[in-house]
């Protein structure tokens, strides 16, 4: 393999006859096996392991939830036709429903990489192997197939390449192709109809496709505790945590989710600084609105408020994005902790987003730059201060 490689590069190398096109046999050779060649800019990693490596294993790490995905929308598509399913048969139906949004993009967002590569003349980079699968995880199983390759290219294109490529985003990529569909689409980000793949059949008389937090959401103008029970009735602390309720392809399963956790805390690739203060501010607020019980929804446990929508796999895959989050050591606790404190406040407080989750990373994206600023600032005044004193 090694020797059939270096044979057809041969015309795309410098002076050949297919110059300009080199990224592309590049990426071929560079996914197969070790770069030839180092980073210039961007990321860099001052370690025996390279970018690919690095982003392969938060692929294997996202793996168990987007193989329950797939079983949980054939789960939830025989669920609503009232049609009794072998897991088996659940899963290969999810599976066909899946594996074309998870094809479509990246198809859409290496297109786009390519193009630059070619115009600018530089090598293909690894950070979209990650963004190309979590694009399609945290997707309604209902979004079109266009609108998943609009999304996804307008990301690439206005959230990175602009930015001047992989290592370079001030945002994380694959939540700017979520906020793009969720403003520019809303009807197909949200409601009962884009949860569960029905594919063209009725579903049964009583069925609702509607996620734990679009029916929390309606608590905000209950005053019975009532509702409340209904609704905990209705997606279980038990299902919220395997992951049998209806929500993003990858977002259900906190059993899944927390195996990723592990892969990715075990091989250091995510910082546990991150995940544990993420997780830690969303419960502290969580608790805060059990103590007001203003309202119902202000009334749930906490443990079942972060069991339910993306705030698990947010905390586990979107705020260790080491690239959009802060990257001192006390920067890390300090985003950590107000991206998962805001999370919970936008979901409770604004039914218009009753996933918050989003907002809360991409706006503790844009801050991340200004805690490390402060963070940095500090270390260095204290540092004066004890010459000082000396």
């Amino acid at each position: 393999m090694r020797q059939f490689l270096d044979n057809i590069k041969k015309p795309f190398e410098k002076g050949g006859k297919y110059e300009r096109f080199f990224p592309l046999i590049d990426a071929l050779d560079t996914f197969l096996y070790t770069p030839g060649h180092a980073t210039h800019s961007g990321s860099h990693i001052r370690d025996a392991v390279d970018l690919k490596r690095t982003m392969f294993t938060v692929i294997v790490a996202l793996l168990p939830a987007l193989l329950f995905g797939m079983f949980n929308v054939g789960y939830q598509h025989f669920l609503a036709i009232g049609t009794s399913a072998s897991h088996l048969d659940s899963f290969l139906y999810g599976a066909t429903q899946v594996l074309p949004i998870v094809l479509v993009s990246y198809a859409a967002g290496l297109g786009v990489e390519f193009v630059f590569c070619i115009i600018n003349r530089h090598a293909i980079q690894e950070g979209f192997l990650v963004s190309g699968l979590l694009i399609p995880m945290i997707m309604p199983i209902e979004t079109p197939l266009w609108m998943i390759a609009i999304a996804t290219a307008f990301a690439v294109l206005f959230a990175k390449e602009v930015f001047g490529g992989t290592g370079m985003n001030v945002f994380n990529v694959a939540l700017i192709a979520r906020a793009f569909l969720f403003f520019a689409y809303p009807t197909k980000m949200s409601g009962d109809k884009v949860w569960v793949a029905l594919d063209g059949q009725n579903a049964v008389d009583g069925f609702t496709g509607a996620t734990a937090l679009g029916d929390l959401s309606a608590l905000t103008a209950e005053s019975s505790s009532d509702a409340l029970l209904q609704v905990t009735a209705k997606y279980p602390l038990w299902d919220a945590f395997i992951g049998t309720i209806p929500g993003s392809i990858g977002e259900t399963s906190k059993l899944c989710i927390l195996i990723g956790a592990a892969i990715l805390l075990l091989t250091r690739v995510a910082s546990w600084k991150t995940m544990i203060s993420f997780f830690f501010g969303g419960f502290l607020m969580s608790v805060l609105f059990t103590i007001w019980g203003a309202n119902p929804y202000m009334q749930l446990a906490p443990w079942h408020q972060i069991m339910l929508g993306g705030f698990m796999f947010g905390g586990v895959f979107m705020i260790t994005d080491p690239v959009s989050s802060a990257q001192t050591e006390q920067g890390k606790y300090i985003y950590g902790f107000l991206a998962g404190f805001l999370a919970i406040l936008i979901r409770v407080f604004n039914p218009a987003y009753p996933e918050g989750v989003m907002m809360a990373i991409l706006f503790m994206n844009a801050m991340a730059p200004m805690i490390d600023h402060y963070v940095i600032g500090a270390n260095i005044n204290k540092r004066l201060n004890r010459k000082k004193q000396a």
